[in-house]
């Protein structure tokens, strides 16, 4: 807006106006320098002066000075993660990464985002923030995974109306570890100081990740063949989906995330919600360039039923039994506290299932062993048959017996 050229043009505006929109950006996490850039827009009339008052970045709600500290705690943890192919350097604009030092030679790019959805309003309710940002890793490397490729490096988006350090720290510790566990670099993100975008304490998550295969070795699906054999890895809990659900049941309980868990006496129902989703990366990598893995689905937001299909061919279904694994007692209590009907658990939870092998079936124990070896709990779960995709793509027999029931509501 143009400030007014004389007095008898000032008079015309009686109020002050002020906007303000603040950025704060982490540039390369791995190779920060300690300082921290921002952008600052003021835009202001001041009722008939041509003095402008001073103001400044701090008092618009931009702390850059708590910015500069949250720099300072985070390198040690992005160092932490660093592995072959991150290349140094100072102050860059962007991460830099050498797929040759890596090992690769003839590689696909796989690059996946997600974010942990509403489960990050249990971690605020419950100011425990050191898992929500495993959350975040893993939902996007275990897509990665799924593809046959190898997560190479992560970058974290970190939004928030007023940055306390303490908080940031912990959740990017939390992702830190993540990347440890997924072997792959945090090699950049972005933390967004935005006054008036958020209640007090709220923050939101996103993250990217990158990663890579050698291009004859990528998973799309295309060999899996009637008789195929289908394993589950078995997850840790809800994972990082369905917490609208979740919530809700909840809330319609008398139950507050402090109390004992229904089902678990030993933890309090926000520990066990808040359990960081399980990363396959490791344990699936070794299978997969054994070339004994036919295709993996990751199993996340519309679960069993909306999941498997995506790396099924045309002309098969998967036919799975749901008696050939137990039903975990957070998920049995879920169904019979909410009355979640079988099929509704099924396209809304893991329901004690995080990821899924399909296997030739001459090659199905020897994958079992290796996953077993590797630390997963393995089950066999069913296998491939012919049939027409649509609805029926995934057809699971026997939740009525084995899930109905099993839970007791509080």
């Amino acid at each position: 807006m143009a400030r007014p050229n004389t007095t008898k043009k000032a008079a015309a505006r009686p109020h002050i106006e002020q906007r303000a929109i603040a950025n704060c950006r982490r540039s390369s996490i791995f190779n920060v320098t300690g300082r921290a850039r921002f952008r600052f827009l003021l835009l202001f009339t001041i009722t008939g002066v041509r003095t402008i008052n001073s103001r400044t970045y701090k008092e618009a709600g931009v702390d850059i000075e708590a910015g500069a500290a949250l720099v300072e705690a985070i390198k040690p943890l992005a160092r932490s993660t660093t592995r072959k192919g991150v290349l140094g350097g100072l102050g860059g604009f962007g991460g830099l990464f050498d797929l040759g030092a890596a090992g690769f030679k003839n590689p696909l790019l796989v690059a996946a985002t997600d974010g942990v959805g509403t489960k990050l309003r249990i971690a605020i309710a419950q100011a425990y923030h050191e898992t929500i940002g495993i959350d975040l890793v893993a939902m996007c490397v275990n897509d990665i995974i799924v593809q046959g490729a190898e997560p190479l490096f992560f970058l974290d988006y970190f939004a928030t109306g007023k940055l306390d350090v303490k908080t940031a720290k912990g959740v990017i510790a939390g992702i830190a570890k993540g990347c440890t566990d997924a072997g792959c670099a945090l090699i950049g993100g972005e933390t967004a100081e935005m006054p008036g975008m958020y209640g007090q304490g709220d923050y939101d998550l996103a993250g990217f990740a990158i990663g890579a295969v050698e291009r004859d070795q990528l998973l799309t699906g295309d060999r899996v063949a009637v008789g195929d054999t289908i394993l589950a890895l078995a997850s840790n809990g809800v994972h990082a989906n369905g917490f609208s659900l979740v919530r809700r049941i909840v809330e319609e309980t008398t139950l507050d995330f402090d109390a004992p868990a229904p089902f678990d006496a030993s933890q309090s129902l926000g520990a066990a919600l808040l359990q960081p989703t399980r990363i396959y990366v490791k344990s699936a990598l070794g299978a997969v360039r054994a070339g004994k893995v036919k295709a993996l689905a990751h199993i996340t937001g519309g679960g069993l039923i909306e999941n498997i299909p995506r790396v099924l061919p045309d002309a098969v279904v998967a036919k799975i039994d749901a008696t050939t694994w137990p039903m975990p007692a957070i998920f049995r209590w879920l169904s019979a506290q909410g009355r979640v009907p079988p099929m509704e658990m099924a396209r809304t939870f893991n329901c004690g299932i995080g990821m899924v092998v399909l296997t030739a079936p001459e090659d199905a124990a020897a994958v079992e062993a290796h996953f077993r070896s590797a630390g997963e709990t393995v089950y066999r779960i069913g296998h491939v048959v012919a049939g027409k995709q649509g609805p029926a793509t995934v057809q699971i027999t026997g939740m009525e017996a084995a899930w109905a029931g099993q839970g007791s509501a509080s």
